[in-house]
């Protein structure tokens, strides 16, 4: 059976010699692995940036525990975040975080439309996205289901309690704006994610967040 379906890129793993395994987002699956076989030249590998939208046909088959993905195409050209150092290293720790908090196999309603809109709007910003970590941040969580308000993350954020407070109670376009230190952009999305990990019972451990610390000071 083939299936036409929309994928978005959180990680690759190589297997063997020219193939690999894209862990990828997409509305048919969900959060699913698929093989891709035959990729000879390393230009390939540029479909598989993270956060990448692809379309491509799935060819499942119930004697295989992967199933295949073939014709592989981008769908949605990232030309402004592939442009921009910065809109790069963000989408390697949203790819992350989405890897590691949301679990094979799962079907997270509404996940993937979020996820793709979220960054299509990365993509087409010129300008005020340092703080769009953060409200991605938040809004996964209320994607996930768990409807965070302000109270709740007391335990997580101490002394920032009231930006948390005015991140969840402004608009997009005014969560971007808030002014923010390198440093304290850091203790925010390091206390949304030990909210996340706490509530999805799961270990974040995101090495990109590194990166943006170094970027974004």
């Amino acid at each position: 059976m083939k299936v036409s379906s929309e994928l978005i890129v959180l990680h690759t793993t190589k297997f063997g010699e020219n193939s690999v395994v894209v862990h990828t987002l997409s509305r048919e699956y969900g959060r699913r692995s698929f093989l891709v076989k035959g990729l000879g030249r390393k230009s390939s590998m540029s479909l598989f940036l993270p956060m990448n939208i692809l379309e491509a046909e799935i060819i499942e088959s119930p004697k295989a525990r992967l199933y295949t993905a073939t014709r592989i195409v981008v769908s949605s050209p990232l030309t402004g975040v592939r442009n921009s150092l910065y809109k790069n290293s963000i989408t390697l720790f949203l790819s992350e975080v989405l890897y590691r908090v949301v679990k094979d196999g799962a079907m997270e309603p509404g996940l993937f439309e979020w996820c793709k809109r979220s960054i299509l709007l990365l993509d087409a910003m010129e300008s005020d996205f340092s703080n769009f970590h953060i409200r991605f941040l938040l809004e996964l969580a209320v994607t996930l289901g768990f409807s965070p308000e302000p109270e709740d993350f007391a335990p997580f954020t101490a002394e920032n309690q009231g930006l948390m407070e005015r991140f969840l109670k402004s608009s997009f376009s005014e969560s971007m704006l808030i002014p923010l230190s390198g440093e304290l952009r850091n203790e925010l999305a390091e206390d949304i994610l030990r909210y996340i990990e706490y509530h999805s019972e799961s270990s974040v451990n995101v090495n990109s967040l590194k990166v943006l610390r170094e970027l974004f000071r």
